[in-house]
């Protein structure tokens, strides 16, 4: 056995993978650039914003420098953490905006939903790296407990969109274990017979009226239909090249809601045009596929599936925020990554992102 050549494009000292992180500085940097025009030209808001994108940045450089062995060891500790302290927002949360997804530490909120993103593609990793893959049926239904659990306490906050980040999280993770295809069959059969359920017993009013909304926002244009209305005309008024940087009228005259949170892509989409949301599409396709790819050439089963699911939630992301604004999916709450304002949710995704040149910093071994 030999390790292959040391790779050029790695970091030497901080374990830095140098394409992943030129994309994620593209992607800042462009996101920096919009909150601009969006906030409508707020220097407040930018200086908060860069502050967080610094904090995130250092996280991602510390967890880099992690090896993935202590990341494998710790991976269910952090899930049973984040579990207990789901649980502790039931009986002891703070409620802002009419939900309860906060924990008062004294000198800060903290919200363990945001953890949770993170503990469940690691405890289904380790899971699955303990046992031998293909996992059977009996270890999928396992898995799949594991994942409920957390799911279910979201969505009594209530929080859907993280409910869904988190889902999709453990579900990448259960599919890249290599679940077969009879097994993927019979949980879809289930998933479709709970839907009643879920939507008469787990979904609160205001989510149903989201869904109904989306399947027909122009029954109610002036109220639940008016925020999805006024983001497709401003995507739709950009045309081929956009009505340029901090001209965008749909923006500038507050007619799109939420405009530097859930609904940025909009403001992109009317100030730089098609070719301009082509250009942001191609970095994030690049730093999806960058990631893929470090977890094709990972070293073990536990490094390939947690970054394989890692990859995988960031493209969750950026495809449900899109598909929201443009009208292809319901409006869940689910920021742009990387893009749109906040702070808690930007850290959870760039300590993913260290736990990726954690692993890209490991060498495969390879053969003589």
């Amino acid at each position: 056995m030999k390790k292959v050549k040391n790779n050029p494009f790695r970091g030497t000292h901080f374990n830095m993978d140098f394409p992943l992180l030129i994309g994620l500085l593209l992607l800042s940097g462009l996101g920096m650039l919009v909150l601009y025009s969006a906030s409508g030209s707020n220097e407040g808001v930018i200086i908060k914003q860069a502050v967080r994108l610094a904090i995130g940045f250092i996280v991602m450089i510390l967890i880099a420098q992690t090896p993935v062995r202590w990341l494998r060891l710790t991976s269910s500790w952090i899930y049973w953490l984040a579990l207990f302290m789901l649980v502790l927002v039931m009986f002891y949360g703070d409620i802002g905006k009419g939900a309860k997804r906060w924990l008062d530490l004294g000198v800060m909120r903290f919200q363990p939903s945001e953890l949770m993103k993170l503990a469940m593609p690691m405890m289904m990793a380790a899971f699955f790296a303990r046992r031998r893959l293909p996992p059977t049926f009996q270890e999928v239904l396992v898995a799949l407990v594991l994942l409920i659990l957390p799911m279910f306490l979201i969505l009594k906050q209530p929080d859907l969109g993280t409910a869904l980040l988190v889902g999709m999280a453990g579900a990448m993770t259960i599919f890249f274990a290599g679940m077969a295809w009879r097994t993927i069959l019979i949980l879809f059969a289930l998933i479709g017979a709970a839907i009643p359920l879920f939507w008469n017993f787990l979904m609160h009013p205001y989510q149903r009226q989201r869904v109904l909304t989306f399947l027909d926002p122009e029954n109610d244009p002036l109220g639940s239909g008016y925020h999805i209305i006024q983001s497709k005309i401003a995507l739709g008024s950009g045309g081929l090249f956009g009505k340029g940087w901090t001209h965008g009228t749909q923006s500038q005259l507050q007619f799109i809601p939420e405009k530097t949170t859930d609904f940025i892509f909009s403001v992109y989409g009317e100030e730089f045009g098609f070719w301009g949301i082509v250009a942001l599409f191609t970095i994030y396709l690049f730093i999806i596929f960058r990631s893929m790819f470090i977890a094709f050439v990972a070293n073990e089963t536990y490094a390939r599936l947690l970054a394989a699911s890692l990859g995988m939630l960031f493209f969750v992301y950026f495809f449900v925020n899109v598909g929201m604004v443009s009208g292809i999916l319901p409006v869940v709450g689910v920021p742009l990554p990387l893009v749109s304002y906040g702070g808690t949710s930007m850290v959870t995704i760039m300590a993913g992102f260290g736990m990726l040149m954690s692993i890209s910093s490991e060498k495969r071994l390879m053969p003589k």
